[in-house]
C-alpha cells in the first residue's frame, strides 16, 4: 500500500464481510450488500471527501480546535485516540492493515479510547456518520488520495 502523506482523498465502503465479525448476526444487520462490491447506503454512489493525516504533527492536532467535519479524518498509523479538549462526540473505527475495519466505537468529548492490538490506522467521523455510510465490522474500505499537485518551481 505504500506509505501515506499528509493531504485529502476519497473513502469507499467495499461491500462483503469476511467473517470478521464473527458471524454473529449471519451477515445482516441492517446493511445490503451490493453485488458490485460497494455499499450502497443511503443511495451514496460517489466518495467520502476524507483527510489523511500520516505526519506527527497532522495526527497530534487531529480534530482539536474543530467544531464539526466534513467527510472523515484518517490517522495512521494510530492504534488509539482520545476526545480530550473536543467539542463534539466522534464515531471511531479500528482498521488493520489491509484497511478491514476491526471495531467501530462512538466517544464522547473527554474520553480515552482503547487502543486495538492490530490496528494501524483510525478513522474519524462525527457521531453517527460511520452508520449512515455502511462502515462497520468486517466491511473494507478503499482510500484513493487525491493527485497532488506538483510544488512550484523554486525561483531565486
Amino acid at each position: 500500500m505504500g506509505r501515506w502523506r499528509d493531504g485529502t482523498g476519497t473513502l469507499r465502503v467495499v461491500g462483503g464481510t469476511d467473517g470478521a465479525d464473527g458471524g454473529r448476526d449471519g451477515g445482516s444487520n441492517g446493511a445490503k450488500e451490493d453485488p458490485g462490491g460497494v455499499e450502497g447506503t443511503a443511495g451514496r454512489a460517489e466518495g467520502i471527501p476524507l483527510t489523511i493525516a500520516a505526519s506527527y504533527r497532522a495526527r497530534a492536532r487531529g480534530l482539536l480546535g474543530r467544531d464539526g467535519l466534513t467527510g472523515a479524518l484518517l490517522l495512521t498509523p494510530a492504534s488509539g485516540v482520545h476526545t480530550f479538549r473536543m467539542r463534539f462526540a466522534i464515531d471511531v473505527a479500528y482498521l488493520d492493515r489491509r484497511l478491514t475495519v476491526l471495531a467501530v466505537h462512538t466517544l464522547r468529548p473527554g474520553r480515552l479510547g482503547r487502543p486495538r492490538l492490530r490496528s494501524r490506522h483510525v478513522l474519524e467521523a462525527e457521531a453517527g456518520a460511520l452508520e449512515r455510510w455502511g462502515v462497520r465490522r468486517g466491511v473494507r474500505i478503499v482510500i484513493a488520495p487525491n493527485p497532488s499537485t506538483p510544488p512550484p518551481p523554486s525561483v531565486r
